[in-house]
Formats: C-alpha cells, sequence, structure tokens
C-alpha cells in the first residue's frame, strides 16, 4: 500500500475573486429617472392647475374703508342682524331650517319683501317636495339687449349667484349663511337697473344644511336639476357660504390635510374654491377679484371628494355638469363659532366682508362679459 505522504500533492483551487455586484442595471435607473421626472412634471402641473392662482393676493395692512365700504357694512350688517338674531327678536328671524318651520317662513317672507322693495316684480318659486316649508327664490336681471349673452332670446347665457338662507339646526347662523344672503341681496340690488352681457339669477336657496344635505332634498340641486331639465346655458354659478369670520392671530387657519404647507395659516382671507372641472372658472374668477379689490385672497380647485370642498350649493350645480364655485371665509376651517349657537351677528366682521361683497362685485361684472 502506497504511502499518502510520498504522494505528489495538487496545488490548491484557485478562488475566483468576487465582483462587485449591481444592485440596479443601467436601463433600470434610466427607466427610474425617467419615472421621477413624469412624476415630478405632474406634480408641478397640478400645482399650477389646482393650487397656483393668477394674480397676487392683496398683503400688508388694509386701506381705509371708503365711504362707499362703510356705507355698505352697515347694510350687510343690518340684513345680518335682522336673519340671524339668536333672541327672535320683534321684526327679527333667528333659527331658520325645518326644524323651526315658523322661523324658516319668516325668512322666505322677509327676504321676498326685499326683494320686491328693490323693484322685482317676478319672483320665481321653485319649491322642494319634501322637507322644506317654503321655496327656493329666484330674480332675474334679463341680459343686455344686443348683448352675446341675449343672442337667443329662448336661451341665454346665464350666470347664477346663490346662497342657501337655512341655518344648522339650534343655530342663528350668523356667518353660515346669513352673510352669504345678505351678500347675495346686495349684488341683487345694485344689478336691478344694471343689465349685464349675461342673464344674472339669484338664487335664494333652502335645505343646504342637514339632513338634506347631498340629497334630492337639497334646494339647490333642486333648482340645478330644473335648469338641466331645460337644458339653461349656465356659464357659472357662484355660491357665496359664510363670508364674515375673519382673523389676524397666528394659527387661526386650519385646513384639510395635506394642504397645511401650501396655504397662510392666517385666516384673513377669503378663498376661491372649484372642482378640477371648473378650474378655469375658479382662476378666472380670483384674478378678476384680485384685479380689483385690496383684500386677501386664496384659490383652489381641488377633487371634489376633499373634506370641505363640496360643502355648499355649488355641489348641486356639478352633479348637473355646470362649472361652479364658492366663495367662503372657510367655515369651519377657520370660524369657532360655526354650526354652534355661537354663530352671532356680533361675532362677524362687517369692514371685510364689504371689502369682500365690492370685489365679488367686479367678478360678477368681469364673467358676464366674457
Amino acid at each position: 500500500m502506497a504511502n499518502p505522504a510520498s504522494q505528489p500533492v495538487d496545488p490548491p483551487p484557485t478562488v475566483p475573486r468576487p465582483r462587485p455586484s449591481r444592485i440596479v442595471s443601467a436601463a433600470a435607473l434610466k427607466r427610474l429617472a425617467i419615472l421621477f421626472a413624469a412624476i415630478g412634471a405632474a406634480l408641478f402641473c397640478a400645482y399650477i392647475s389646482m393650487i397656483s392662482m393668477p394674480g397676487e393676493s392683496f398683503r400688508g395692512a388694509l386701506p381705509p374703508a371708503t365711504d362707499s365700504q362703510r356705507a355698505l357694512a352697515a347694510e350687510l350688517r343690518g340684513y345680518v342682524n335682522i336673519l340671524a338674531d339668536a333672541e327672535g327678536g320683534v321684526g327679527r328671524v333667528g333659527n331658520r331650517s325645518t326644524y323651526y318651520p315658523r322661523r324658516f317662513a319668516a325668512a322666505y317672507s322677509w327676504i321676498d319683501d326685499q326683494l320686491a322693495a328693490y323693484g322685482y316684480e317676478q319672483r320665481n318659486e321653485y319649491p322642494v317636495q319634501r322637507g322644506s316649508p317654503v321655496p327656493n327664490i329666484e330674480v332675474i336681471v334679463p341680459a343686455k339687449v344686443g348683448e352675446a349673452g341675449a343672442a337667443n332670446a329662448n336661451k341665454p347665457r346665464i350666470l347664477v349667484i346663490g346662497a342657501h338662507y337655512d341655518a344648522f339646526q339650534g343655530t342663528p347662523g350668523a356667518d353660515d349663511n346669513a352673510s352669504g344672503v345678505a351678500a347675495t341681496l346686495h349684488l341683487a340690488r345694485i344689478f336691478r337697473h344694471d343689465p349685464q352681457p349675461m342673464e344674472l339669477r339669484f338664487l335664494f336657496f333652502v335645505n343646504e344644511e342637514p339632513p338634506a344635505f347631498w340629497t334630492d332634498d337639497m334646494g339647490s340641486w333642486v333648482y340645478a336639476k330644473a335648469c338641466r331639465a331645460k337644458n339653461d346655458d349656465i356659464a357659472a354659478m357662484i355660491s357665496i357660504e359664510s363670508i364674515g369670520y375673519y382673523s389676524d392671530a397666528p394659527g387661526s387657519q386650519r385646513y384639510p390635510q395635506p394642504l397645511a404647507s401650501l396655504y397662510p395659516s392666517t385666516g384673513d382671507f377669503i378663498g376661491f374654491v372649484g372642482n378640477w372641472k371648473s378650474r378655469g372658472l375658479t382662476r378666472r374668477a380670483i384674478s378678476i377679484f384680485r384685479e380689483h379689490a385690496q383684500f386677501p385672497s386664496e384659490g383652489a380647485a381641488l377633487p371634489g371628494i376633499m373634506p370641505g370642498v363640496g360643502w355648499s350649493d355649488h355641489w348641486s350645480f356639478w352633479q348637473e355638469g355646470y362649472d361652479a364655485i364658492m366663495i367662503t371665509d372657510t367655515a369651519t376651517f377657520r370660524n369657532p363659532n360655526y354650526h354652534t349657537p355661537g354663530d352671532r351677528p356680533d361675532t362677524l366682521d362687517y369692514d371685510r366682508m364689504a371689502r369682500v361683497v365690492e370685489g365679488i362685485e367686479h367678478v360678477i361684472r368681469g364673467l358676464a362679459a366674457e
């Protein structure tokens, strides 16, 4: 038997040196770069379309109120005091909703009387079949004869301006929404004998608040459906919703996420809110406002499913395919009295409210001329 020690020994095998591993290939890196660039471009386009608005928001101390602004502030205060008197004093309304049918009827009668005093001989009613003891109220300023809006007498171009006159159960509803009603009444008064190229319709809606909210009983949806059934050519709808509460305190403004980092944290501005389809209207309206009003403003055209975006009568017009926006102080995202008994007339800022309403007047004129 041979001795293993005397046998030739083979050299140990050479172990290959490991090559550096490549986690991602060059092609994959290129695809990732393209993907991130596409995402970045999409986010930039979304920002430009939905968040960034034309013109510059007013900044700094507000200029002294003009005589016309002081007179308008007094007018608006008077309207709100009547509609939102929490004590329901003589000649006042107070709580007004389906839960308080007599006061709701008093609100209807008072608004109707105001419109008659402005010279509106015909005041149209749109009853809500269920859930309301009173109807929507509509008054119309026909388009100028010979203007583009009146070119087809049967189907004129139409601009709708509206506000709901009911209040949340158990609340006087000064900001929500006696402020919007006061603004709409003022605008209906000043345009009564000042026709525009488009037909102007001023609406006072019922049943915006729960339990009718976003149901077939919502007064603005009843109206919007009637317009669609007649194939009315509504170019735009403006919902004036809670426009009287402002604050200069830091942190007084809140937002649904993820908007907190994109807008001011001080609640001293008026907001213009639309959905994606109405982004052109949103941008045009705030552009006109910024051109004419020395007042802070912010705008957004956001997905309708985001909290707050569809929380008023403009939502009803979206359901029927019309472009619509809301002009608002953002209500629950700013006003601590929202939907509480504390939503009283003495909590509102009528000086700032007057400046906003003046700006809305310019928005109406600008949109109606297009």
